[in-house]
Formats: C-alpha cells, sequence, structure tokens
C-alpha cells in the first residue's frame, strides 16, 4: 500500500530490509552486552524507536507513517484499514480475541496462548479438514483456555472435525464425543474404558475421568 501509494520501491517499508535504521538494523533498540548480568537495552536514538530510516517516515498512507501504523492496535487496524483486503485477516485476528495487539509487536513478547490463537486463526476460515491437537491447554491462563474452547467450537461449525488429546476439564466437558483411555497412566492404562457423550461420562463408573468431571461440573 505504502509502496503503490508513493510509487517507491515495496522493500523501503520493511524494517528488516532496505528501510532499516542503520544504526539499529531495525530493531528499534541498540542492546548492550554485560559481563556477568542481562544485556541491557536502550532506545535506538537514530531512530527513537520507530525501527525506520528518517525519509521512510516522510512517506505517508492517510496522514500516518508506516510505523505509526505498526504501532495501532489490531482493532484500531482494522478500522484504519476498513477499505483493503487485508480488513479480512484483522477481523480474524479480532474474532480469536487478540484486537488488543499492535500490528509491530515481537512475536518473543507474546504469550504462549497468544501464539496459539495466531496459529489457529488462520485456519477458521477453512472447512472440511481433520485437525488433531495434543494438549492445546498446556501451560495456558484460565481466560486462554476459554478463548482456545471458543476457537475449537467455531472449527466444528465451520464443518471441521477436531480431534483433541486433553486432560484439561473444560476442554472434556465441550466435547462431543470422548473416548477415555486407562483406566491408568502408563502400564497401567492403555485400555479404552469409556466411549460416550459428556453426559453419559460422568455416569461410567469404571472412568476416572468421569468421576472428576462430574465433580467439576457440580462446583462450576
Amino acid at each position: 500500500l505504502y509502496a503503490k501509494k508513493n510509487e517507491v520501491k515495496a522493500s523501503l517499508f520493511s524494517f528488516n530490509s532496505e528501510g532499516s535504521c542503520e544504526k539499529c538494523n531495525g530493531l528499534g533498540f541498540i542492546e548492550m552486552e554485560m559481563a556477568f548480568l542481562d544485556p541491557i537495552r536502550t532506545i535506538c536514538e537514530e531512530c527513537n524507536g520507530k525501527r525506520y530510516k528518517e525519509k521512510v517516515l516522510t512517506y505517508k498512507y492517510k496522514d500516518k507513517s508506516i510505523a505509526d501504523v505498526l504501532d495501532l492496535t489490531i482493532d484500531e487496524a482494522a478500522d484504519f484499514f476498513s477499505e483493503n483486503e487485508i480488513c479480512s485477516i484483522l477481523e480474524i485476528l479480532k474474532e480469536v480475541g487478540l484486537g488488543y495487539l499492535t500490528l509491530g509487536q515481537p512475536l518473543s513478547s507474546l504469550s504462549g496462548g497468544e501464539c496459539q490463537r495466531i496459529k489457529l486463526s488462520k485456519e477458521l476460515k477453512k472447512k472440511g479438514e481433520v485437525y488433531i491437537f495434543d494438549e492445546p491447554t498446556t501451560g495456558l491462563h484460565v481466560s486462554d483456555i476459554q478463548r482456545i474452547i471458543s476457537i475449537l467450537n467455531k472449527l466444528v461449525d465451520n464443518g471441521n472435525t477436531v480431534i483433541v488429546i486433553e486432560h484439561n476439564l473444560d476442554v472434556i466437558s465441550q466435547a462431543d464425543w470422548i473416548i477415555d483411555i486407562g483406566p491408568h497412566g502408563g502400564k497401567k492404562g492403555g485400555e479404552i474404558v469409556f466411549e460416550g457423550s459428556p453426559r453419559d461420562l460422568i455416569n461410567s463408573v469404571k472412568s476416572l475421568t468421569g468421576k472428576h468431571l462430574k465433580m467439576y461440573l457440580s462446583d462450576s
């Protein structure tokens, strides 16, 4: 967009290419190594943390420089690019609850749950696919788990098949069909002790999962 609007090369608007600040190489900060301490980062004095050469920031699109746009949240960017095809991608990211992230936010600053949602957002428009997830809630905050469940439900609503290997009771309670393998772990497991819906699972006398799910649902 910026290259077309200003009739210049697209590479100028990448902070990993021609347009990057020469002092910080497009990082926006200078990192100083310390002998016995963690490195210290200071904002680059050349670009003031903008990552770009000064000349690049003079090119505008709707009165905003490329650095201004990277500072926009996804919610704000969806409004800013409302008439552009990029808006459809931004709307999907909003749909999975990531509207508060900024466009230029480094991946290293994202939580595990945020990274999971970004990966899943790419699949939300697909239909007729089969997805297998191996404990997708591991290490996630409770609020992130609810977001993941919402996304999994949307995948199913779109006509996809979702298979989840999971111990989390929040996820198990949302399943359409459960296959419980046990009765215990390791050498004491490996048998199918139950197949059916969550409602039937809580009444199973063989399933330890059913016992815990029943307690979980009665407390919630």
